[in-house]
This record gives C-alpha cells, sequence and structure tokens, in this order.
C-alpha cells in the first residue's frame, strides 16, 4: 500500500514530476513559441534578420558581406550584439538568484525582464513610422535580440537535456540521437537484469521516451508558432507581436503562482 501511494504521488519512479507535461514542459513550449514567433516577426518586418536564432543569422551576415549588402550585414550585426547582451544579462539574473527547484525563481526573474522588453519592442512595432525609419528599425532588432538573449540564458539554466528554445538544430540533432539511444535501450530490455536494478533499467526507457516526445514538441512548436506570425502579420500586422509577448507573460505568470504554492520546490 505505502509503494502505491509513493508511486501514485510521485508520478511513478520512472515518471518524475519534474518531467510532467503539465509543468514545466508546457511552460517550455510557450518559450519555444515565442521564439518562433519572434524569429518570423523580425525575418519578415524588420528586413530579413533572425533576432532569435543566431546559427541562421550568422549565415545571413556571411552572405550579406560576401554579397556587398552592408545595411544587411549591420541588421545581423546588430542582432548577434544584442543577444549576446540579452545572454549576458539573462545569465547575471539567474546566476545571483536563489537556486533550486524544476524550475528556480532566478529563471521567472529573468523571463519577466525578458517580458518587458517585448512590451517595449510591442510598443514601438505599433509606431507608423517604425517600419519606415532605419534607426527605429535597427532598435527593434536590438530589443528583440536581447529578449531572445535573455530568454536563451533562462533555458540553458533549467538544463533540460537537448532542449534549447532559440533554435532547433541543437533539438533536433538531440531529437535523433535520442530517439536511436532509446530504440537500442528497447532493443535490450528483454534481457534478463538483477531484481536489484530492475527499476531503474525500467526508468532509463521511459525518461528517454519522454525527452524524445518534448524534443519533438518544441520542434513542431518553433515551426507552428512561425506559420502562425507569418499569417498575421499578413492580415493584421499591429497585432502579430502580442504572439510572443503574452507567451512570456503566460510563463512567467504561472511560474510565479506555482512558486508560491510550493509546486516548483525543489524535489
Amino acid at each position: 500500500m505505502r509503494g502505491s501511494k509513493d508511486t501514485g504521488k510521485g508520478g511513478g519512479k520512472g515518471r518524475p514530476r519534474s518531467l510532467s507535461l503539465g509543468g514545466r514542459d508546457a511552460m517550455v513550449l510557450m518559450l519555444t513559441w515565442a521564439a518562433g514567433s519572434v524569429d518570423a516577426i523580425s525575418y519578415l518586418g524588420l528586413g530579413r534578420v533572425f533576432t532569435a536564432n543566431m546559427t541562421g543569422n550568422a549565415v545571413l551576415l556571411g552572405l550579406a558581406i560576401g554579397q556587398g549588402q552592408g545595411f544587411a550585414a549591420l541588421r545581423s550585426v546588430v542582432a548577434l550584439a544584442g543577444f549576446a547582451i540579452g545572454a549576458a544579462i539573462g545569465a547575471v539574473i539567474v546566476e545571483r538568484a536563489q537556486k533550486g527547484g524544476e524550475w528556480p525563481p532566478g529563471v521567472s526573474a529573468a523571463l519577466a525582464v525578458e517580458g518587458v522588453i517585448l512590451g517595449i519592442f510591442a510598443l514601438a512595432w505599433h509606431f507608423p513610422w517604425a517600419v519606415r525609419s532605419g534607426g527605429v528599425v535597427y532598435a527593434l532588432i536590438a530589443l528583440s535580440a536581447v529578449a531572445m538573449g535573455i530568454q536563451s540564458a533562462a533555458i540553458r539554466h533549467l538544463n533540460v537535456p537537448g532542449i534549447a528554445t532559440t533554435y532547433i538544430t541543437g533539438t533536433l540533432t538531440s531529437f535523433m540521437a535520442g530517439v536511436v539511444g532509446w530504440l537500442g535501450a528497447a532493443d535490450l530490455s528483454s534481457a534478463a537484469r538483477p531484481p536489484e536494478g530492475a527499476v531503474a533499467a525500467a526508468a532509463q526507457p521511459s525518461r528517454r521516451k519522454h525527452t524524445a516526445r518534448l524534443q519533438a514538441a518544441v520542434f513542431i512548436v518553433y515551426i507552428l508558432a512561425a506559420v502562425a506570425s507569418s499569417i498575421i502579420q499578413a492580415r493584421r500586422p499591429a497585432l502579430v507581436t502580442l504572439a510572443p509577448l503574452v507567451a512570456v507573460a503566460l510563463v512567467v505568470a504561472i511560474g510565479s503562482v506555482r512558486h508560491r504554492r510550493g509546486q516548483l520546490a525543489p524535489q
């Protein structure tokens, strides 16, 4: 009876609460939506530049330099610099805050700063001269890049295996490596194991499977966010900046509420 009670309370020894899709995972997916939206907004509305995906932005910078497109190169440089500054700010916030738990308070604090910056970005976006003034475009690029840099530092602090919300190359690579590893573990599951190691052995494939599902979800959500933002930008451009802002605001709100209730306390 005690064993079954403990299992129900903790979600199963092979499925700890920290891996609950209704908790941290859902918040990570909301942040992925914000990043995918920002990349679509910046690419379509700020002169073909990425402000979340720095790998793609580095390629755009190289192409602009190679083709002698000075202004395009400058936009990419501003995005890279803004992202680096944001990552440094985020790292300072999360490292100085209280440690512990599946969602440390410092992560929520960093994301709150990101939300403020995205709010300023959304306000600036609505000025009628924003897309026509070169200086304002660079400011918008810098703001969105700083916000995404902060988010990247916050997600890195969570240490979710193989997950990054601002780019999907590493996530996709980790997903495929995880699938291969999980399939290999599944093939060996029929082999005889010592009784004392049976529970731990059963937990590993379950954990790998869960991680692979989250990585696949991140990949899909990133693409869906870009699709949704492109449609909104074409039909209701005034509303397009609300998607990342609302997503980050929801994560901050959920994190704050759960901290108060103790639902994100250390396991």
